[in-house]
């Protein structure tokens, strides 16, 4: 197996994790339960320019809030399979009160999850800063994946299928 490729300028890393999750509506959002587990939901990201940061509107009572006040690390899955992409994204997470922000991501479908809309007192949101992440960029086509399954095998697993690419956020190298 090949090693991945590692981008470490955080510049050139965000901006590869905003193409890569571009248009993939919705991640499997992990916090760290009170008892310690995982859990984890489906979240759907707001899109908005991609300024380093990933935000998801939810109720201030939520479960979620609770987990990511107690413990901020948080884990982000994006997958489109139709691209034949994952995309894993670890950072720490945030409750942030701004009505501003709030009204600037708010898209009328949101209606169906929060009635209330923006002025509802419960609405708030989580800010995800990212600090690594990690994607894995396979042939799209059936051809693709064919002649890339059989590059494969013909080198004992050493040529994958794809690229698996590390991204450091931090620049921490």
């Amino acid at each position: 197996m090949t090693e991945p490729q590692h981008v470490t300028d955080p510049q050139e890393a965000a901006q590869l994790l905003a193409e890569k999750i571009k248009g993939v509506r919705f991640a499997t959002f992990t916090t760290v339960s009170q008892d310690g587990s995982l859990h984890g939901r489906p979240m759907a990201t707001q899109e908005a320019e991609f300024d380093g940061d990933l935000w998801f509107f939810t109720y201030r009572d939520s479960h979620k809030v609770t987990d990511i006040q107690a413990n901020p690390q948080v884990h982000l899955g994006y997958n489109d399979p139709d691209k034949n992409l994952w995309v894993d994204v670890s950072g720490t997470a945030e409750q942030v009160d701004d009505r501003e922000k709030m009204r600037d991501l708010w898209k009328p479908p949101l209606k169906a999850f929060f009635p209330d809309g923006v002025d509802d007192p419960n609405l708030t949101l989580i800010k995800i800063t990212p600090q690594r992440a990690e994607y894995w960029d396979g042939p799209a086509s059936g051809i693709g994946k064919v002649v890339a399954f059989a590059r494969t095998l013909a080198s004992g697993g050493k040529t994958p299928p794809g690229k698996d690419v590390k991204l450091d956020l931090e620049g921490n190298g």
